[in-house]
């Protein structure tokens, strides 16, 4: 199944994406869950799937795409995981996964503007593979992560970087408002089987700016969930985001950053495709 969340004029809800169009799964589980969250919580979704038959209950220009969880308890990024995203940085590989964190305001849906800062100009762009947690964890072993894993979606980890420079740690370039994508909805587990080799892309204006697959991370999915849930309980809806490949913007000559009106797309096969434009805010 392909899972959202999004909001129509009745408010926000979230549903299942199907060839023939969206259904509201808030509206035919009558409120049982009140967000894919609580959905994914409960492990809902066989009660999800049968709905999935009947007609959509939207159209994709019914609705406005939001965060695929908007209100995730955390959301954990890898830094540096591509090795050809290390060596344009000019750093050294790490024993462990560097870990930051985003906050849930920074991110924005599908076809949503990511927003560019009035503070800078610097506004880069990060291709990226999401998973979403379901089940709740707690020093979790590298053989038994996949079991964690309830879906897959699409992350742009947009960047602030004169920010991000400020110090050697990260947080105030990557959680400026509004400034990453997320979307357009979460694959779930059952359709991508452990292990699949994924490969991502980042087109700015159609140009094809980032390529690589997830052959090329330096620490493998099951190790990012081992090393992440060795320090904090891992919670259904709990979104890490696995790091981004080489050919960023900064790291060009000149560089490259995000202007008003450019758009950018973050393309994973067996996902899907998640487009942004860029505002100023």
């Amino acid at each position: 199944m392909k899972l959202a969340t999004f909001r129509t004029a009745q408010g926000a809800s979230y549903g299942a994406v199907t060839a023939k169009g969206i259904v509201d799964l808030r509206r035919h589980l009558g409120n049982q869950y009140s967000d894919l969250r609580a959905l994914i919580a409960d492990n809902g979704f066989a009660k999800a799937a049968a709905h999935l038959s009947g007609a959509p209950d939207y159209k994709e220009y019914d609705i406005t795409w939001l965060p695929v969880i908007p209100n995730p308890d955390k959301i954990l990024c890898v830094g540096l995981n591509y090795q050809d995203h290390v060596v344009e940085t000019g750093r050294n590989n790490t024993e462990q996964p560097a870990i930051f964190v985003r906050v849930a305001n920074s991110q924005v849906g599908h076809k949503q503007p990511l927003i560019r800062p009035r503070e800078s100009t610097k506004l880069d762009y990060e291709a990226e593979i999401a998973i979403v947690i379901g089940e709740k964890g707690r020093r979790i072993a590298q053989k038994d992560a996949w079991d964690y894993i309830c879906g897959y979606s699409c992350y742009n980890d947009g960047s602030v970087r004169d920010f991000q420079r400020h110090t050697v740690q990260w947080t105030a370039g990557k959680n400026f408002a509004q400034t990453g994508g997320f979307g357009p909805w979460m694959v779930t587990a059952d359709e991508i089987p452990p292990g699949t080799k994924l490969t991502l892309s980042c087109r700015l204006n159609g140009e094809r700016l980032q390529h690589s697959d997830t052959d090329h991370m330096i620490f493998k999915i099951p190790k990012i969930i081992e090393y992440c849930s060795t320090f904090t309980t891992l919670l259904p809806g709990d979104v890490i985001v696995t790091g981004s490949p080489g050919g960023v913007g900064s790291r060009r000559e000149p560089p490259i950053w995000m202007k008003p009106s450019d758009k950018v797309k973050v393309e994973i096969d067996k996902i899907g495709i998640l487009e942004n434009s860029i505002a100023d805010g």
